[in-house]
């Protein structure tokens, strides 16, 4: 075999102990204790070995430029706005380094695939998208880049931006976006959105109802028109962080509805409760769609980063894992399954979001695989356990070592 990884308690299989990972020409092609088999060895010492994370929502082309702007405020139109007068001045060279230096960091917390959201309007033309294209050949050593075309800015209010879209589309863009809440017709947006997946017979996954109010949701038309062209499954939403707000009824028909019409959700846990509650004075809300609640409705969910040292997301290390663990604290979760839920949100259910065709520590699958300093996934979670090496397809992609004490 090229590769046996000893001893590693496999996610998912946490109950079985020990067992051996065999990997052949980038494929697992044994599970099982004491593999009998040559080739070359890791020991594992019972460290968790997963599925490489999924992350479904990150904007690579506007990452790392707080020294560009100003964040007085911290409100969302503030950030939409300094973000927009930033990005006219973007080059596809310095897109590509700020792109660039993100998706390392995120190959090194042991992300092996990507959906990054990336913006076209006039006012950056398709300078972004320029910029982002090459990483998704220069970096398929180490992981799986797709692009997700959007107008942050409106698209019906906003002219020429609809020619941008499917230009960049017909150039190498795989999803189609949206932003509803900027535009004169969110309804209008989601329409015409819809129009162009189906011309490109290509998924979709919106920015969807991003407030405080939950009294109007998009995401009930967003149902309906996906059922009425049947893209159930093909359909994904962010941020959705009007759910946080509303009652128990309306939040059940909302997850009911979503169930029903094959919507997924991604919860961005740092830019949402970085964003919401800023027009309160006491008693903040926090916030952030409960994912692991709408989980029990059947609704699939993921978890994200979204924005990385940006007006809209000040900090952040592209962490998946850290991610996770912010969304436990925030939601309150502290049961074991539901631990190893917001695990799933950061692997596998961000691997069916995307529809990512064969994913998993399973017989033949690709040998997308990360290891973490954590015997199982609920501990990986509550001690953002580190990723201590990752494979692309059975090739290690890096590695970092164990902390270890110095004792006098």
């Amino acid at each position: 075999m090229d590769l046996i990884l000893r001893n590693a308690h496999v996610a998912g299989r946490e109950d079985r102990g020990a067992l051996d990972v065999g990997v052949e020409a980038g494929r697992i092609v044994a599970i099982e204790p004491a593999l009998a088999a040559d080739g070359p060895e890791m020991e594992l010492a019972g460290r968790l070995l997963a599925p490489g994370f999924v992350e479904t929502h990150i904007h690579l082309d506007k990452s790392r430029i707080l020294d560009r702007c100003a964040a007085q405020t911290g409100s969302l139109d503030e950030a939409i706005a300094e973000v927009a007068a930033a990005k006219r001045d973007f080059t596809p060279e310095d897109v590509y380094a700020r792109g660039a230096a993100t998706l390392e960091r995120a190959i090194a917390q042991g992300t092996t695939h990507m959906r990054t959201h990336l913006e076209v309007d006039p006012g950056i033309g398709l300078r972004g998208f320029e910029g982002i294209l090459p990483l998704v050949t220069d970096y398929a050593w180490a992981i799986d880049l797709e692009i997700c075309v959007f107008p942050q800015e409106g698209l019906l209010n906003n002219p020429g931006t609809d020619e941008l879209m499917m230009a960049a589309l017909s150039a190498g863009g795989r999803v189609v976006g949206a932003a509803p809440y900027t535009d004169s017709s969110p309804r209008g947006q989601i329409d015409r959105v819809f129009e162009m997946a189906r011309h490109f017979d290509i998924d979709i996954d919106m920015h969807l109802d991003f407030s405080a109010d939950p009294s109007s949701l998009d995401l009930d038309y967003v149902c309906e028109v996906t059922d009425k062209y049947r893209y159930g499954g093909r359909v994904a939403i962010g941020h959705v962080t009007k759910l946080s707000a509303a009652d128990p009824a309306r939040f059940a028909a909302a997850a009911l509805r979503m169930a029903d019409a094959g919507v997924a959700l991604t919860v961005l846990p740092a830019t949402d409760l970085y964003l919401m509650g800023r027009h309160m004075t006491h008693n903040v809300m926090r916030g952030v769609a409960p994912a692991h609640a709408l989980l029990r409705h059947g609704v699939n969910c993921s978890l994200s980063t979204n924005n990385v040292l940006n007006p809209f997301t000040p900090f952040g290390d592209v962490s998946l894992i850290r991610a996770a663990n912010l969304y436990a604290n925030i939601a309150q979760v502290g049961a074991r399954a539901d631990m190893c839920e917001c695990f799933e949100m950061v692997t596998r259910r961000s691997a069916r979001l995307l529809r990512l065709a064969s994913y998993g520590v399973e017989l033949g699958a690709p040998a997308d695989l990360v290891v973490l300093d954590a015997p199982d996934r609920a501990a990986a979670v509550a001690e953002i356990a580190p990723p201590l090496m990752g494979f692309k397809r059975g090739r290690q992609t890096f590695a970092r070592q164990p902390a270890t004490l110095l004792r006098p």
